[in-house]
């Protein structure tokens, strides 16, 4: 039995600032790394992008659980 689609969404971008709740410095300079069937994947991906990106202090990528959007009761991660 193949495993049930859990997407999952890699985007990053730079911060204003370090400091409280992420925000970002220019919603146009949004970098959408893509969707991803489920979470290893999308870590595999967040993680290639944090680790390209690790000498811009206020950059930061994230893992966007779009299965819990679209249907707040499914599973976790």
């Amino acid at each position: 039995m193949a495993d049930k689609q859990l997407l999952h969404i890699v985007v990053g971008g730079e911060l204003k600032s370090v400091d409280g709740p992420p925000e970002f410095r220019d919603l146009t300079q949004i970098d959408l790394v893509g969707a991803y069937p489920n979470h290893e994947e999308a870590v595999k991906a967040w993680r290639a992008k944090a680790q390209a990106t690790v000498d811009n202090a206020l950059m930061r990528y994230f893992i966007i659980h779009a299965h819990k959007l679209l249907d707040p009761s499914a599973p976790g991660a």
